[in-house]
């Protein structure tokens, strides 16, 4: 990257060789199979939350990546507000998760992170070089910007305890097919080093 944007314009505070990625947690769940990820999706958000307070203390960047759900004429923010006041199956998850005014955000239109957003423009800024992937659906949109993140050469964590999908086993198929796959570490939050990762 060119020197005089090394740092986006003053925006990006430091530098990072970490990034935690919070993927389509704010969620209205209304979706045909959505009472299916409630009570699993919330305990997952409690990990996530108690993951990335450990981020903050550590410096890392926090992401948001995220679906609009089909509301192209809102942003994030209009996002956030409809799964907190409307009445929606996943307030709880919005509410353990609202981002705070220092973490950042990516609209994604499909399954990975990385498609058609500017996540890699962003972790090329921090200077990136491990992900870890918490949120929903593990199967799917977890699966999918884990196969991207490798493919761009990063190291990939998928802790076990910070994802979820329809049911038990579609999470753990899916966990055992991406340490095999893309070598990720599914080791659960409560195990992993986040000051040892961000040396």
């Amino acid at each position: 990257m060119s020197e005089k944007n090394a740092d986006l314009h003053g925006n990006v505070l430091e530098q990072s060789p970490v990034a935690l990625l919070v993927i389509d947690m704010i969620n209205d769940l209304e979706f045909p199979e959505g009472e299916e990820f409630v009570e699993s999706s919330e305990q997952a958000a409690q990990n996530i939350l108690r993951l990335k307070e450990q981020a903050r203390q550590h410096r890392i960047p926090v992401i948001y990546a995220n679906d609009n759900f089909g509301r192209w004429r809102s942003d994030f923010n209009e996002v956030i507000e409809h799964v907190l006041h409307d009445q929606v199956r996943g307030q709880r998850l919005a509410e353990l998760l609202r981002p705070d005014q220092d973490d950042y955000f990516v609209l994604k239109p499909k399954h990975s992170a990385f498609y058609a957003t500017t996540l890699s423009t962003l972790l090329q800024y921090f200077q990136v070089k491990r992900l870890i992937l918490t949120g929903i659906s593990t199967d799917s949109c977890i699966a999918f910007t884990a196969s991207d993140a490798y493919m761009r050469d990063y190291e990939v964590y998928v802790p076990s305890d910070c994802t979820t999908a329809r049911n038990e086993e579609f999470t753990k198929t899916t966990l055992d097919f991406l340490g095999r796959s893309v070598h990720a570490d599914t080791t659960p939050s409560t195990e992993l080093d986040l000051g040892k990762l961000r040396q």
